[in-house]
């Protein structure tokens, strides 16, 4: 008899990868990734952990469009894998591989029969204009980008389809932690800010352009990967189906980020605050903040590693990578 795979979809991603690496310490490695990883260096997140067998997602595709019999030995999916990037143009390749392959995926799971874990967003709430609340009705919110729409996209098509209580979405909000290096401009800001102290001594936060917000204290609920990866795999093992976000329902604003940074490098404050592109004024989010109740009410036994914890953790394993 065939051994039941775990299938993580974006599992060289920063999520993915954490995914994998603590099923691996919960003794599972009969994992099966996917991912498209081109000429990034997010093999890297591939190293550090074990697994069955890897498929490109072209490749994973086809074999899903087939009906491929490796198909049946799938016992549960984690599907992390999209296009992340908030300034992304192209709307044709959002629709497709955030929108129409993880339309794919979960009907293969609803008519298998098996747990669906997969990644919408926080920035399916827009300027939260209604709020943080996964209990709110998702019909009225207006996401300020086509990456935050094409996410919005399948938990809408997931409610209007009847499967959405028997999927697992989560809302994660501004996650952060060791994997990220690969994503470019989209790495956070705590990755970024630790290289620009490292090499130029200060730090370059936005200006704020909103009366109400001084510079730097726009507020963010920032949640360290390892805690992401606990919440996911306990809700995809308990069968705890429903839309949830996933932060630590605590806002904290950049220059906290940024004071929590400099401390873990050892080194003096020193903040520049810039002037925000043109391009991102109109799509900024100046507050987040995850309504945790739901995940709450699940049971959820784990906890949260606060910011300066977990930037300091992050912060050890950047310099032990350097030396």
């Amino acid at each position: 008899m065939a051994k039941k795979l775990t299938l993580v979809t974006g599992g060289a991603g920063l999520i993915g990868s954490q995914i994998i690496e603590d099923l691996n310490h919960n003794g599972n490695t009969d994992i099966l990734v996917v991912d498209h990883l081109g000429t990034t260096e997010k093999w890297k997140n591939l190293q550090r952990n074990f697994f069955q067998d890897y498929y490109e997602k072209d490749r994973f595709e086809s074999l899903l469009d087939s009906g491929s019999p490796l198909l049946n030995d799938i016992s549960e999916i984690y599907h992390l894998g999209a296009c992340s990037a908030t300034t992304e143009k192209d709307a044709t390749y959002l629709m497709h591989n955030n929108f129409q392959y993880t339309k794919k995926l979960a009907e293969f799971a609803v008519s298998k029969r098996i747990p669906f874990l997969y990644a919408s967003s926080a920035a399916t709430y827009g300027e939260g204009e209604f709020g943080y609340d996964d209990k709110a009705p998702i019909e009225n919110l207006k996401p300020l980008n086509m990456y935050g729409y094409s996410k919005q996209l399948f938990d809408l098509y997931a409610k209007k389809t009847g499967i959405a209580d028997k999927l697992i979405g989560l809302k994660y909000f501004n996650v952060f932690g060791y994997g990220e290096a690969h994503k470019g401009d989209m790495r956070s800001l705590v990755l970024k800010g630790y290289e620009q102290i490292r090499d130029t001594g200060e730090l370059k936060l936005f200006k704020s352009y909103k009366p109400e917000y001084k510079d730097g204290e726009q507020k963010r609920d920032f949640l360290y990967v390892k805690d992401a990866s606990k919440i996911s795999i306990y809700l995809c093992s308990e069968r705890k189906y429903g839309l949830y976000n996933v932060g630590r329902g605590v806002a904290e604003t950049w220059n906290d980020l940024a004071n929590a940074l400099f401390a873990s490098m050892n080194k003096v404050v020193n903040i520049k605050y810039v002037d925000m592109p043109e391009s991102l004024k109109g799509k900024y989010q100046y507050y987040t903040c995850a309504e945790m109740e739901k995940i709450s009410q699940t049971g959820y036994p784990f906890g949260y590693t606060n910011l300066r914890d977990a930037v300091g953790e992050y912060v050890r394993f950047l310099l032990e990578e350097r030396s």
